[in-house]
């Protein structure tokens, strides 16, 4: 299980998060400034929820429809932003600024 705290440490992190499997925020930690509070992290959480469940119908059609495998299951996703990228993987995430963003940081920390 990811330690928010340690989520922080990662190059650029604005915010670490954990939520449900209904995309309510359950803890997080956020730099002051950084322009993200609970109110974002709840509504991102959300939006984190719906794209893994769009990304898993998606999956489990593709390999269904094509018989290519690999696809599923769906542990986890990046929305880069124009300025933020958030990397999830399970009920976990952390927001990152883009210029100072390590994604591969990121994911090993998550997994």
């Amino acid at each position: 299980m990811p330690d928010l705290n340690q989520l922080m440490a990662l190059p650029g992190a604005l915010a670490s998060f954990e939520f449900t499997d209904k995309g309510e925020l359950i803890k997080s930690n956020f730099t002051e400034g950084g322009g993200l509070d609970e109110t974002a992290l709840d509504l991102l959480s959300h939006v984190c929820v719906a794209n893994t469940a769009i990304a898993t119908m998606q999956a489990r059609g593709w390999e269904n429809m094509t018989g290519n495998k690999g696809f599923y299951p769906v542990e986890g996703f990046s929305m880069i932003g124009l300025d933020w990228t958030t990397v999830t993987h399970g009920q976990f995430g952390v927001v990152m600024e883009n210029d100072k963003a390590d994604i591969e940081a990121a994911y090993s920390a998550l997994a």
